[in-house]
């Protein structure tokens, strides 16, 4: 069964909202990746949930910019979703070398992602 196992915030400020979350909350820093404006991409994990801090534009609002599902099939899960309702079919974007991850948009408007893989919630 699908199951959210990530949430994407996009910030301002990567590094301030990082801490806050591991400060506040007792996240743990899970992995970190460079971005390509020179801010941190930050992934932060209790250990059942991903919680990804990601730049955001500096001209829009800060935010949640998207949750994911894992599932046992991407394609699968996309062709469902269409059926579904959702307004595009499922974009591959394998930025980080993770490859087997896709996007959509469920019937609001609101970014959908899919990954067989899932996220890191442990140090590799």
């Amino acid at each position: 069964m699908p199951k959210i196992q990530h949430i994407a915030i996009h910030a301002h400020d990567t590094d301030a909202l990082a801490a806050f979350y591991i400060n506040t909350f007792g996240r743990a820093e899970v992995s970190r990746l460079p971005a390509q404006d020179g801010r941190w991409r930050h992934f932060l994990s209790d250990g059942q949930m991903n919680l990804a801090i990601l730049p955001g534009r500096l001209d829009r609002p800060e935010g949640i910019n998207h949750f994911g599902f894992q599932v046992d099939d991407v394609d699968k899960a996309s062709e469902t979703a269409v059926k579904g309702g959702a307004k595009v079919n499922a974009e591959r974007v394998p930025q980080d070398g993770r490859g087997n991850e896709a996007f959509f948009m469920d019937p609001i408007g609101q970014r959908v992602d899919l990954s067989a893989k899932g996220w890191p919630l442990t140090h590799d």
